[in-house]
């Protein structure tokens, strides 16, 4: 049972034990990243979640920011980072929260879920929502007030099989 004292550390209902990657404070280096996910799975963690932030906001743009995050935080894309994880463990299951879909290609995402499920082992649990920052949507050039009906439509074509 891994201690309640590991950062991030948290148990779910069903007596699973998840460790969240600091991906605000971890150096975005193989070695320091292999090191923690093959820690934590020594440790006797089910699974790694990692939060989705395509961009951050900058503090200076017009309107301020007052978020969690700026730009200048390392965010590392789950599906890579993942990947990598998954080969340099064995066992430890990868928890996506959440992908933030509308702001993604819905065909590249269900391409790469499936090779990372497939690749790993079948050890991926994709979450995928909504968003909250409108910013990150303006960045990318996606309209915030749509995403609902965009994210339906992403969710109907997901749950058709993939070869």
């Amino acid at each position: 049972m891994p201690p309640k004292s590991v950062p991030g550390g948290k148990r779910s209902k069903n007596d699973e034990y998840r460790s969240s990657i600091p991906s605000n404070r971890i150096r975005q280096r193989s070695a320091t990243i292999r090191d923690y996910a093959q820690t934590v799975e020594g440790m006797g963690f089910s699974h790694i979640v990692a939060y989705d932030h395509i961009l951050g906001a900058n503090p200076d743009r017009p309107g301020g920011w007052n978020g969690v995050y700026t730009y200048q935080h390392a965010f590392q894309e789950p599906f890579v980072l993942f990947a990598f994880m998954a080969g340099v463990t064995q066992k430890i299951e990868f928890t996506t929260s959440i992908i933030i879909l509308p702001q993604r290609q819905t065909a590249l995402v269900a391409k790469q879920a499936a090779t990372l499920d497939r690749l790993s082992g079948g050890r991926l649990r994709l979450g995928v929502g909504l968003g909250w920052n409108e910013v990150e949507y303006i960045s990318l050039g996606q309209d915030f007030h749509t995403r609902g009906k965009r994210f339906e439509e992403q969710i109907d074509l997901l749950r058709r099989p993939v070869d």
